[in-house]
């Protein structure tokens, strides 16, 4: 139990470069890229006074640094700032006692102030919450950055997890695309108030929900990865929002209540490349959108917040996908796969069976960005069943199970995208908060199979 008494500490040195490689990177796409985020987990300390570690109660939080107090501090070395310009600093921090402040000085823990983040009750020690502050202006590049704790009492009163330093959503379009974090608390407070509804006896112990959608309409438009650039992508199949085009924003499609899915409450936008067969246009008959998770402890995840965005499969692969291939094309229903395309790239169906495509989306989310400049790389894949490191906090695992009303023939299909291999989906996310929450809260927190209406 983390006790209000100072306990006894010492004073300890860790080697950022030890505890911190690649820290100060993103991962993208399999390599290791310069990234305009730098998160920096809390632990990875190269000095401190007063510090001591735990372990995060949510699954695959790692480290945190607790029982902090009043005069407390820790020095990172080599935090990268970036470039003149605003910064975006966040913390994720935990408090039951809601009193002090955490302020970030670069230099010396008495040089220039970087940002300071009021502490306020979230509900616990280990109950998380993501504070952001913006810098006008800061040193630039690598820079020694203290983190100093305040308060007016002796007690401890905060722990924390990581701090991040970025551009967000600047004027020069970078893509990285901060959350509004008042906006997000109020959503998450929301969601944690809910009381979950007892599930039935005889429910499916499965964690998850659905959104049951039909084709809506096509436009060569992508406003995730051509924002306000009408005809700049290939052909795309739009499912759910009706008014889904180039110039979608989080507020367009929250005005325009228009869905073909079912519940009227998804307002989302999702897309995925057009097929064609023999030239001709193929458009799914039915896309049903699964919300679920792939966690150990599916306990920890939370409702996307509004305006998420994120992508799932490349446009630009363009290789050979014969049977037996992952993420690929297959035969459903009576008969099944009778063959393959001539080229050997796409299945054949039998007669009574049914071409269709499942797409899994990333399910772990850095707490701070609701899209990123490759559309990814604020989320990630959990490997291990858990949501840790740079991408702690769990988000529903996200399916597209498409069905298209053909079984194919020799002749194959293509993608307005081309191969089989360029299948990709998009998800601009934009529900109602409670409708969201209370799937979340009662399907898959508590591991029980939902119908698209959110009941057991």
């Amino acid at each position: 139990m983390h006790r209000t008494h100072r306990q006894s500490r010492k004073l300890l040195g860790i080697s950022l470069a030890a505890v911190l490689t690649g820290a100060l990177s993103l991962t993208i796409g399999g390599g290791i890229a310069e990234a305009a985020t730098a998160t920096v987990q809390a632990e990875a300390y190269a000095a401190q006074s007063g510090v001591q570690l735990e372990a995060t109660g949510d699954t695959g939080g790692g480290q945190n640094v607790a029982y902090l107090a009043n005069g407390d501090w820790m020095r990172f070395d080599g935090v990268d700032l970036g470039p003149a310009g605003a910064l975006t600093v966040s913390a994720r921090v935990a408090s039951a006692i809601g009193t002090g402040s955490v302020e970030l000085h670069t230099g010396s823990a008495t040089g220039p102030l970087l940002a300071q983040f009021p502490i306020t009750a979230t509900g616990g020690w280990q109950n998380w919450a993501t504070l952001t502050a913006t810098a006008s202006t800061h040193p630039t590049g690598a820079q020694t950055v203290f983190a100093v704790l305040k308060n007016s009492g002796t007690g401890n009163f905060v722990n924390i997890n990581w701090f991040s330093f970025g551009t967000g959503d600047t004027p020069s379009g970078d893509g990285w695309v901060t959350l509004d974090q008042a906006k997000w608390n109020a959503q998450l407070a929301e969601f944690r108030a809910m009381a979950p509804r007892p599930v039935p006896a005889d429910s499916v112990r499965v964690p998850e929900f659905n959104a049951s959608c039909l084709y809506s309409h096509s436009k060569p438009d992508d406003p995730i990865v051509f924002p306000g650039m009408a005809g700049a992508s290939h052909m795309h199949s739009f499912i759910g929002n009706k008014s889904t085009d180039a110039n979608t924003t989080t507020d367009t499609l929250l005005r325009n209540a228009g869905t073909s899915c079912k519940p009227a409450e998804d307002l989302s936008a999702y897309w995925i490349p057009t097929l064609y067969e023999r030239n001709q246009v193929v458009e799914p008959k039915d896309v049903v959108v699964y919300y679920g998770s792939r966690l150990v402890d599916s306990a920890a995840t939370v409702p996307f917040p509004q305006g998420f965005r994120m992508i799932a499969g490349d446009a630009r692969l363009q290789a050979p996908t014969p049977a037996g291939s992952v993420n690929q094309f297959y035969c459903a229903g009576a008969g099944g796969e009778i063959g393959r395309s001539a080229d050997g790239n796409w299945p054949r169906c039998a007669p009574g069976a049914t071409l269709m495509f499942q797409l899994v989306f990333p399910d772990c989310w850095d707490g701070v960005h609701l899209d990123s400049p490759t559309h990814k790389a604020h989320v990630a894949y959990t490997y291990d069943g858990t949501c840790g490191g740079a991408f702690p906090v769990a988000i529903p695992s996200i399916s597209f199970l498409i069905a298209y009303p053909t079984a194919g023939s020799a002749d194959g299909f293509r993608l307005a995208s081309q191969m089989a291999s360029s299948m990709h989906g998009d998800a601009f996310l934009a529900w109602d908060n409670a409708a969201l929450g209370h799937r979340v809260k009662n399907c898959v927190v508590q591991r029980a199979k939902c119908n698209t209406a959110g009941d057991f």
